[in-house]
């Protein structure tokens, strides 16, 4: 029998959810950037990508076809659609409309999709076999204790035994490679990125120049910088200890040099 995805047996579609938690300063980030512009900006974030990060979760999840997987932060599909073409049952989970929009079209709209906050993940409890979080999808909040209650929720929706795999910067490549500013052209427009370490965050600020008459759009991200440590205690404290880490997305092992930190937690 198939297993109901929320409390009362509904499907959960885009826009479902119960009410985000009150939105505050830090808050405004998030909810304001991750949208076509951020589309625009990212690009080599595409299916090839993907599929690195989807073959390295097959291998440590032991996922089989009919297992559902939760993609926490799903942004516009690509790891969703990866997973269908196995024979998985993904669902996405994310905070954007635009995105979600992505990936319905990435999905052909045949999978599920929740507009929520990963906060309060509107789902029941211990329905998924995994739940992933690619391409730094943590991190997003103004508190510790918020980022804890994210790892709270992906152990609740979990079953026992079932797998997460958590894709995160390396926090110290990050402090020694930052490009304070560069400059590009984007679908016509100039983009400046600023970068800065801030009380122990990596914060970058992102102005479009459209030119013309049309003034520039500022957008930013702050993202708290994890040490892998802290990163392996955080999911402990959740009963996901942790079992397998990596340095990238093709499975090497994990070193203060690697460009990710990329651990695969169990639920106890």
């Amino acid at each position: 029998m198939s297993r109901p995805l929320t409390t009362h047996d509904e499907s959960p579609a885009e826009g479902a959810g119960g009410p985000d938690p009150a939105p505050d300063a830090d808050d405004a980030w998030f909810r304001r950037w991750f949208g076509p512009e951020y589309l625009a900006l990212y690009p080599h974030r595409d299916r090839e990508e993907a599929e690195l990060g989807i073959r390295l979760f097959l291998r440590e999840a032991d996922a089989a076809p009919g297992d559902r997987i939760l993609d926490l932060g799903c942004g516009q599909g690509r790891h969703l659609a990866a997973f269908r073409e196995r024979g998985l049952e993904g669902v996405g989970l994310d905070l954007s409309r635009p995105l979600l929009r992505r990936a319905r079209a990435a999905t052909d709209g045949r999978t599920p999709l929740v507009q929520a906050d990963m906060r309060r993940v509107p789902l029941a409890d211990g329905i998924f076999d995994a739940v992933t979080s690619f391409f730094t999808s943590f991190g997003y909040f103004a508190s510790r204790s918020e980022d804890r209650r994210v790892l709270r929720e992906v152990r609740r929706v979990l079953r026992p035994g079932g797998a997460y795999l958590l894709d995160f910067l390396n926090a110290e490549q990050v402090r020694a490679e930052l490009v304070p500013e560069e400059q590009a052209t984007v679908d016509g427009k100039t983009v400046i990125q600023s970068r800065e370490i801030r009380e122990g965050h990596v914060v970058k600020r992102i102005e479009i120049r459209p030119g013309g008459d049309e003034a520039p759009k500022v957008y930013h991200e702050r993202v708290r910088l994890y040490e892998p440590g802290e990163l392996v205690e955080m999911l402990g404290e959740a009963s996901l200890p942790v079992e397998a880490r990596f340095g990238d997305y093709d499975g090497s092992d994990f070193e203060p040099t690697s460009p990710r930190f990329i651990a695969v937690g169990r639920a106890a």
